[in-house]
């Protein structure tokens, strides 16, 4: 907290110099008296003149209060409360300006900074929250529009019995495309609330990752993608394997999805320093820099072309997940060129 942020905006000098005026006028009003009875003046003179003297002081003091409270206190406090009412209108573009520099705030000082930033973030959010629904609406729409279509096609008599696989067979990609949005949804929404909560666990990653690569061998082999794996014989982590698999499998198909007929894939593990460092690396078809700075966001799809093969929510997964696993996970890529993915995980302190 600043210096002096929780100072008074009614110090103690001011109460000290109120103090010093009345006692100041306390000595005139004693010094007046004295002079009117030296002189001999009027009784009613005498008492009216200390009544008018103090209503003056007293007028005076008050309205240098009302004005000092009116300036210290009231004025920012009904600004506040014009953009409080404003932001709960729904406009989140409201600023208040600070009342003093930074080197000399004072609680409310702080007190308007901490508004304006629950506005900022309240206004991402929001801004979030447009983006969510109009991706989530734009990624439900799609896959229901082709087997929709489809479906139409499939009830034309005239259509021979391979069109009708074919359209059968786009239906079902369609209909699993929507099964895994969903499902990636739920789980990213349980993660992100911690309803799933990670329940580690002591075992051998290795070989978990060895499962999850064969996995997809009829998909390397398929695509005659050359596909190698450098791993340790074991390399034990204590983390929840259940979510740990969500990071490898996305990983893995990504690398795969996205490299041409012919390319590589590097499947990579290493152990040191106390962590497990995982790389997953491909020959595919890379990414630019501003794809990389959105890449782990919920439904970003830098490339078009592949939309179809994706929701834009598996590496919002990995990100989530290695956060709840004290993980981290970085990427190095260039158009054209490839990409790699780095996952370092805690390694676990004993074995079992």
């Amino acid at each position: 907290m600043k210096k002096g942020s929780m100072e008074s905006r009614f110090p103690t000098s001011i109460f000290a110099m109120y103090l010093v005026v009345l006692l100041l006028m306390s000595g005139i009003h004693t010094g007046i008296i004295v002079l009117m009875n030296k002189l001999q003046w009027n009784e009613w003179v005498q008492a009216v003149i200390p009544i008018l003297y103090w209503s003056l002081i007293a007028v005076g003091i008050t309205v240098i209060t009302r004005w000092r409270m009116q300036k210290t206190y009231d004025e920012p406090m009904k600004q506040l409360a014009r953009a409080s009412r404003l932001v709960a209108e729904g406009d989140f573009s409201v600023y208040v300006a600070p009342i003093h520099t930074s080197d000399k705030a004072d609680y409310l000082d702080l007190m308007i900074e901490d508004f304006n930033k629950m506005v900022e973030e309240l206004g991402s959010i929001e801004t979030l929250k447009t983006d969510f629904f109009s991706n989530v609406s734009h990624e439900i729409k799609t896959p229901l529009a082709v087997i929709q279509s489809n479906a139409e096609l499939l009830q034309r008599r005239e259509i021979s019995e391979e069109q009708r696989m074919e359209y059968a067979e786009t239906i079902l990609s369609s209909s699993r495309r929507l099964s895994s949005l969903i499902t990636n949804m739920l789980k990213l929404n349980k993660l992100e609330k911690q309803t799933i909560r990670p329940v580690p666990e002591i075992y051998d990653v290795c070989r978990q990752l060895c499962e999850c690569a064969l996995q997809y061998e009829d998909m390397w082999e398929q695509k005659e993608i050359e596909f190698d794996a450098d791993l340790d014989d074991r390399a034990y982590v204590e983390a929840d394997p259940g979510l740990l698999e969500l990071v490898w499998n996305n990983l893995l198909s990504n690398a795969l999805k996205f490299t041409p007929r012919g390319g590589r894939v590097l499947l990579r593990q290493v152990s040191e320093g106390g962590q497990i460092k995982v790389t997953v690396s491909d020959t595919g078809c890379g990414m630019d820099e501003e794809t990389l700075k959105h890449i782990f966001d919920k439904f970003y799809q830098g490339d078009t072309s592949h939309s179809t093969e994706g929701n834009g929510l598996g590496l919002a997964l990995v990100k989530r997940v290695l956060e709840l696993s004290d993980g981290t996970v970085s990427v190095e890529s260039r158009k054209g060129s490839g990409t790699v993915f780095l996952v370092t995980v805690p390694a676990a302190l004993k074995r079992v």
